[in-house]
């Protein structure tokens, strides 16, 4: 089975991939000629991960899935959320994210966090939703060197150590954004 996934972000590709282990052929959305920017205009994560499935089906014809990710902060109402990727400004620096995230949380004693990916896949003329979630909390400074985004300051519950520090194998498997691709999975594997 071949599946477009909306993205251009290679770090998410490649944590796909790995999670897919094969089962499904990928498409970026460079493979399939869509160089263009597919504007994140919605006010909720779902609404983004929609956006950009809806658009890839629209404007190329291909059965395909997008995601959109979150960090939810408790002590900041939810914030980055939604903007996440862009939260210190538009040129979507993740250092600069994070650290605007850990000045806004200097002397709050929630450090409770979780982070959140929706996919959308639009397949057969239907579209469908799967939801990953993974609660943890935000460190004191940033600790790590694998993933990517907020990884270096989540430290997932159950864990001494935060995702920028754990084998991508353990990241995928108890993190946000596995959860919603093992159900993307186990959706496909019923309707081959």
């Amino acid at each position: 089975m071949k599946l477009v996934f909306a993205s251009n972000n290679q770090n998410k590709i490649k944590e796909i991939q790995s999670i897919l282990n094969g089962s499904i052929q990928l498409l970026s959305l460079e493979d399939i000629g869509c160089f263009e920017e597919i504007e994140e205009t919605a006010d909720t994560i779902e609404g983004n991960a929609i956006l950009k499935a809806n658009y890839v089906r629209e404007k190329y014809g291909y059965d395909c899935f997008a995601d959109d990710s979150g960090l939810e902060v408790t002590a900041l109402n939810g914030e980055p959320g939604v903007y996440s990727a862009r939260y210190a400004g538009k040129q979507r620096n993740a250092d600069d994210n994070m650290n605007k995230l850990l000045d806004g949380l200097k002397n709050k004693e929630d450090r409770s966090a979780q982070f959140k990916t929706v996919i959308a896949l639009n397949i057969k003329g239907e579209q469908h939703l799967f939801t990953g979630i993974v609660k943890g909390n935000i460190t004191l400074e940033k600790t790590g060197n694998q993933g990517f985004g907020y990884d270096p300051i989540f430290q997932p519950e159950n864990y001494t150590e935060t995702f920028a520090e754990l084998p991508l194998e353990i990241k995928n498997k108890i993190g946000h954004r596995g959860k919603a691709t093992q159900q993307l999975i186990d959706f496909l594997n019923t309707t081959k």
